[in-house]
């Protein structure tokens, strides 16, 4: 059969099957993530790595990175420590001039000085929902960090579950059996936003000489705590971290109350950074489908509307309550950690 003709017939044959008559055995190109910006990628590629700063636990961040780096051939230096840590160490390494991170995600990163981060705006943040993003331009909210009292499911029924903070106030039963992380300030300023500082300060009052509230230190620990049943209840959590033992099996539930605390975990490029390129492309893969679908999987809330939350439908029953977003800078820190170690006094 002539060439042409042979050419021919296996076109209509190919196009018998629904095939490109183009198709030729050979596997089809990948196609890039949405996220993966030619011009940024090719600058990024020649800087090589890029230095993050996290608070993300190393069993979500590092295959998160990992991701990343498959896919640009860019080398992560992931560096993890608490956020106050991290600004510290932020802060330290500028005054004396020194190497520093690159991007930073953190729920403290907009708690860094403002000239210390760049004003950038990522090509994913057109997708983000409207409070993660910074009106100045110098952080971007990569999940949401819902706040909610969570309790051990064995131990507390749902017919028991309080309807609000001063009616949990009530139950004498729970006293000793209550826990609340010591470094919640944020939270502490919400509450005093929703309910205003006379009304706050009422109930926070009765809500620690009722149930005498544990101290600790770690929301994922205290998580694991309250999953384990070593306390029936947390008087405030990070909703995510109750989620992601509740996924691992763990008998532990929230029961939202008024107000829902709401802050972010952020993600900011330093404004010296010494790989520019590769921290803005970093920056934008954490905000794509890609970056918060990973984090989705350990129960951490989107701030896409695109990516599912993760338990399903988690989102609605938190905004079935009023939400109140809060955000202070470092220098309000201070005040705010002092108002809650006075409030929360061991008796």
């Amino acid at each position: 059969m002539p060439q042409a003709a042979a050419g021919r017939a296996l076109a209509a044959l190919l196009l018998a099957f629904g095939l490109s008559p183009g198709f030729a055995g050979a596997p089809a190109r990948a196609q890039s993530p949405s996220w993966l910006d030619p011009a940024l990628l090719e600058a990024a590629k020649k800087e090589g790595s890029v230095v993050v700063y996290t608070s993300t636990n190393e069993r979500e961040g590092l295959p998160l990175f990992k991701i990343f780096e498959a896919a640009t051939g860019i080398k992560v230096h992931y560096i993890r420590a608490g956020d106050g840590m991290l600004v510290s160490r932020s802060l330290i390494e500028a005054r004396a001039g020194q190497s520093s991170f690159d991007v930073i995600f953190s729920h403290a990163a907009h708690k860094l000085p403002q000239q210390m981060l760049a004003q950038y705006v990522p090509g994913e943040a057109k997708h983000l929902t409207a409070t993660a993003r910074d009106p100045d331009r110098r952080w971007h909210g990569v999940y949401a960090n819902y706040n909610t009292p969570a309790y051990n499911t064995k131990m507390i029924s749902t017919a028991a579950l309080p309807k609000s903070y001063e009616e949990l106030a009530q139950r004498k039963e729970w006293a000793g059996k209550v826990a609340i992380d010591g470094t919640d300030a944020d939270w502490l300023k919400g509450f005093f936003q929703h309910f205003g500082e006379a009304k706050a300060t009422q109930i926070i009052k009765g809500l620690v000489g009722t149930l005498n509230p544990v101290i600790t230190d770690g929301h994922l620990a205290l998580a694991r705590s309250v999953g384990a049943g070593e306390y029936w209840l947390s008087l405030n959590n990070y909703v995510m971290l109750s989620s992601n033992v509740q996924i691992a099996g763990g008998p532990i539930e929230i029961f939202p109350l008024d107000p829902v605390v709401l802050f972010f975990a952020g993600v900011a490029v330093n404004a010296k950074s010494k790989n520019p390129n590769a921290a803005r492309l970093a920056a934008n893969f954490m905000l794509s489908r890609d970056g918060q679908g990973h984090l989705a999987k350990f129960g951490r809330l989107p701030t896409r509307g695109d990516v599912p939350s993760n338990p399903p439908g988690i989102l609605e029953r938190l905004h079935a309550k009023t939400v109140v977003p809060t955000l202070f800078q470092a220098e309000d820190e201070k005040k705010w950690r002092q108002t809650f170690a006075a409030l929360f006094k061991p008796r």
